[in-house]
């Protein structure tokens, strides 16, 4: 009896499991994305091609560094505020995570690197600023 176990369909959902996992020696750059063959979209954490639909991706490694595209100050739940922000990478794809610093002292715009894989409380990735804001009237 044949059993189709290594199909594409399973081998693309597979790619998707393990998206932070170390590379390497160095750890704090190990952010792993989705590509699209068909379109060349780049995306995180995503079964299908949100362009074309295409469920053959293949994984390639972030080299961590990215724009901060929204930032907001999050009060609930936590005793002091945190920031939630969506994070435009190099290589194309937004993904949601945390930069460290003060919250109200990120905004649009801000360059960020990969600090850590993953928070450990939330799972999200974690960022640092990459150069320090140069604002006088925040």
């Amino acid at each position: 009896m044949y059993h189709h176990s290594g199909s594409v369909a399973q081998q693309a959902a597979g790619a998707t499991t393990g998206l932070l996992e170390p590379q390497g020696a160095n750890s704090a750059e190990a952010m792993a994305f989705q590509r699209c063959t068909w379109c060349g979209t780049a995306m995180y954490h995503r079964l299908l091609c949100p362009v074309c639909q295409g469920s053959d991706l293949r994984t390639e490694h972030s080299a961590g560094v990215g724009t901060v595209r929204h930032s907001t100050t999050l009060h609930r739940n936590t005793p002091a505020a945190r920031n939630v922000s969506l994070i435009e990478m190099a290589e194309g794809f937004v993904v949601r995570g945390r930069v460290m610093g003060p919250p109200i002292g990120i905004h649009s715009g801000d360059r960020v690197r990969l600090s850590t894989a993953k928070d450990p409380v939330r799972g999200e990735p974690v960022f640092q600023l990459v150069d320090e804001p140069c604002r006088a009237w925040t």
